[in-house]
């Protein structure tokens, strides 16, 4: 039995209907093109000749200049509706779950804030709401980072401690009243006395951890989304119209293109789309890796929930530890305050397992465009389904490789291989910037506050000098409450116990 194969449109196209001596009705291409919403005013019942055809082949023809225009139009059209189809359900991956994360994430933030304040309220009553900016502050500053923010999350921690450290000092010794300049010099001091035990030690590792995570990884997802949505324009209206509607021309309305020819029009239309895959790929695995993260050592449910608990262990700690704390800070001194083991557990994230598989599923997505816009039942017919033709006509061409530099040669789609698109270059820039984000993110490095070598060294400095300072201020207050004469040049006023510390006679 003779093998049959599916007739391909190009070769049919470029058949040469020169022997043919009476026109042939377009009756099927009028009814056709009336079903694409197109008018029949001026349509041929009849072929006409066809030398005014610039895309279709001349010859007898069932288009005028005008219905070439409108399908070359149609086309463009119908191609980017079958690429935007075709990567519908990627987009919508990255739309809906940056929604569901995001939601889930700044809930997790607002449950927290509430929990804390339920908590403190019930258990310091007026104390608290008398402080409790210090806390509302915290959960601004965190929520403000999240959602891109320019916030140094180690100084924005450290400045809570210090803040709750004055607070506190003042409370536990109210017998007393306290210079600003003397607060100040209490708070710098806070790494030295430890009055917290060494919950913020802990709490700023782990909130810095997971929150450049979250943060980076919500991100990500934008820029996937906005990538997938910015690539899907094309230029190579002339072939596809050749591919798609130059058999309406031809009188044949319903014939379809084989595999192979569809390949190489879409490999030729989708060349620059496929350059996106290997970034895209790099991309995707950096994703992963993030969610790795925040399903383990950087999980965010376990950092958020308990924050209310670990700041109130925190100032049990200093409770418990008041006496000796405000003693030395009183003398300028320095204490060790035994630390405390924080719990932990791990506590998987169904939404970052959720998205880590529809991310597996995006990889090759580019690639692996053309191929799915050709899947059979969609634009070409299977070689056993097609009607009627014998091998004579089957399409000779090998299908070319994906990528811009592979269409040098694609015998359907004329690419300018030394012209890159430029919007698929920025896209891929856009993909290697999120792909480095994300690997600092993995490492919990935040990369706004590790962009510049010099700032890290100015940083670096500046706690060296900071360090150094304390130790001088510290020193020169334990001289001056040593027995040290007034008319000591060393002494440091400014840091007087006389002056800073009077009785609070109301």
């Amino acid at each position: 039995m003779g093998l049959q194969v599916a007739l391909c449109t190009l070769s049919v196209l470029s058949l040469s209907f020169g022997g043919e001596s009476k026109a042939r009705s377009c009756s099927e291409v009028r009814q056709a093109y009336n079903a694409k919403g197109f008018s029949l005013v001026n349509v041929p019942h009849q072929e006409i000749s066809g030398e005014h055809l610039r895309v279709c082949p001349q010859g007898y023809t069932c288009c005028t200049s005008e219905m070439e225009d409108k399908l070359n139009q149609q086309s463009k059209l119908e191609f980017e509706n079958m690429v935007e189809e075709t990567s519908h359900n990627m987009r919508a991956t990255f739309v809906s779950r940056h929604k569901k994360f995001d939601e889930f994430f700044l809930e997790l933030l607002d449950n927290s804030e509430k929990s804390l304040n339920s908590m403190f309220t019930r258990t310091y009553g007026k104390l608290y709401i008398q402080n409790s900016e210090v806390f509302q502050d915290l959960f601004t500053e965190l929520k403000r980072y999240y959602t891109g923010g320019n916030v140094n999350l180690e100084e924005m921690l450290n400045d809570f401690w210090s803040k709750l450290l004055e607070r506190m000092f003042q409370l536990l010794n109210s017998q007393y009243h306290f210079t600003d300049d003397y607060l100040e010099c209490v708070s710098k001091y806070t790494d030295q006395l430890k009055p917290f035990g060494d919950v913020p030690r802990k709490l700023k590792a782990q909130v810095t951890r997971a929150f450049i995570a979250a943060r980076t990884f919500v991100q990500g997802l934008m820029v996937g989304r906005e990538v997938a949505n910015r690539v899907a324009k094309v230029t190579c209206v002339r072939a596809l119209t050749k591919m798609l509607y130059c058999p309406y021309c031809r009188g044949m309305p319903g014939l379809k293109p084989c595999h192979n020819y569809c390949h190489n029009v879409m490999r030729g239309c989708l060349a620059n789309q496929a350059d996106l895959d290997a970034e895209w790929n790099l991309f995707i695995d950096a994703m992963l890796l993030v969610a790795d993260r925040l399903e383990g050592p950087f999980n965010i449910e376990v950092v958020i929930e308990p924050i209310d608990i670990k700041i109130s262990e925190a100032i049990m700690t200093m409770q418990d530890n008041s006496m000796q704390v405000s003693a030395k800070v009183l003398y300028c001194s320095q204490v060790s305050v035994k630390n405390k083991n924080m719990s932990a557990f791990c506590f998987c994230l169904w939404q970052v397992i959720d998205i880590k598989e529809k991310l597996k599923e995006s990889k090759r997505f580019w690639s692996n465009l053309p191929d799915d816009i050709c899947a059979k039942g969609k634009l070409t017919e299977s070689d056993d389904e097609h009607f009627g033709f014998s091998s004579l006509f089957r399409y000779f061409p090998e299908v070319v490789k994906e990528g811009l530099t592979n269409q040098m040669n694609n015998p359907e789609v004329d690419v300018d291989i030394t012209r890159p698109d430029t919007l698929i270059r920025q896209q891929i820039m856009a993909l290697r910037v999120m792909t480095n984000k994300l690997k600092n993110a993995y490492n919990g490095n935040d990369i706004y506050f590790q962009d510049s070598s010099k700032f890290s060294s100015y940083l670096a400095g500046r706690e060296k000098k900071k360090k150094k300072k304390a130790e001088i201020d510290i020193n020169l207050c334990l001289l001056q409450n040593t027995g040290t004469s007034q008319n000591d040049n060393t002494a440091n006023p400014k840091y007087d116990l006389k002056a800073s510390l009077q009785p609070n006679t109301e």
